[in-house]
């Protein structure tokens, strides 16, 4: 247990919760087929806008993040209806082209400080323990250290936003939405001559994924208190992607599992530092040449429910036989 309490683990855990809520925000898009590059734009959208409200106008942390996300949800309508004339490729040369604009933009403003960045940002964990302290609850009495109990605070929060998203997807994937983007993502032509308003889905999906990704990047600048443009640049674009597509983008556990996998492995692949990246990069093109659809598809999701059942059935019959 006090391994598991550790900063630098508690630190991972909130790096993983965080990527996958941005795994999610690709997840959705990609369930009607279109490839995105944006995330990162629409990252730091939010991030700049709740470190921004929050550090300028002290407004509560709660209203700075979901203004994040609500205004990288506008950005993402905006640029949706347009972009999305586009397919494929030039739908992902597009989208990079606008996180790159956003960064480019974020880099040269006096108010979000330029390269330089944004530092002092409100920690989220620090609040937590604050409004405990305020209630009466100390660290002290749990037996943690102020920095611990942050950090835990920090990841139960996460872990219910991360469950409500995840919930809302699910139940989204179920819903007549859901059943629209599995047509989409089918046969866009079809889907089209069955009465289904194609652009509509296709942009609500998009906008659902900037909101997301919005929120996750208000979140992750409340939790590492300094952002710069350098952050979110072409290089966390193509990272979230490719989240989704080793995780397997068929499934609502493809993209989590991606996320999960490649925050750990940078840390697992430390004792050969030299070499890291190097072997990194020669797990994704063995990942992409072997197994393009990703560690979890369709069709393997299935096989391990329908296991999962069989051996629930058997340990009932052994429970009734005996």
């Amino acid at each position: 247990m006090h391994d598991l309490l550790n900063p630098y683990v508690l630190q991972i855990g909130i790096f993983i919760l965080v990527n996958c809520m941005l795994a999610m925000s690709m997840y959705l898009p990609l369930s009607t087929g279109q490839l995105s590059l944006g995330a990162a734009g629409f990252m730091s959208i939010g991030a700049y806008a709740s470190a921004l409200l929050t550090l300028k106008l002290q407004l509560p942390m709660p209203v700075g993040i979901m203004a994040g996300g609500l205004l990288a949800g506008v950005a993402g309508l905006v640029i949706g209806i347009p972009a999305l004339r586009l397919s494929g490729v030039y739908l992902a040369i597009c989208t990079l082209g606008f996180g790159e604009m956003v960064r480019v933009v974020l880099n040269n403003m006096e108010i979000t400080n330029g390269a330089l960045g944004l530092n002092g940002i409100p920690q989220l964990g620090q609040s937590l323990v604050k409004i405990l302290r305020d209630m009466g609850i100390q660290s002290r009495a749990l037996g943690l250290s102020v920095p611990q109990f942050s950090s835990l605070l920090t990841i139960i929060v996460l872990i219910v936003l991360l469950v409500l998203l995840i919930l809302f997807v699910y139940r989204q994937g179920k819903s007549r939405v859901g059943r629209a983007y599995e047509a989409i993502l089918g046969d866009e032509s079809a889907a089209q001559a069955m009465g289904i308003n194609v652009t509509y889905y296709k942009v609500l999906a998009f906008v659902q994924g900037a909101m997301i990704a919005g929120m996750a990047g208000a979140l992750s600048a409340h939790v590492t208190f300094f952002i710069s443009p350098a952050d979110f640049n072409y290089h966390k674009a193509v990272e979230v992607l490719i989240f989704a597509v080793l995780g397997g983008s068929g499934v609502i556990w493809g993209p989590l599992l991606g996320a999960t996998l490649l925050t750990l492995l940078p840390e697992a692949l430390r004792f050969a530092s030299e070499y890291r990246m190097m072997i990194y990069g020669a797990l994704l093109v063995f990942m992409m040449a072997f197994r393009p659809q990703g560690i979890l598809d369709a069709s393997t999701w299935r096989r391990l429910t329908a296991w999962r059942t069989r051996k629930q059935k058997s340990v009932n019959k052994k429970g009734v036989s005996s």
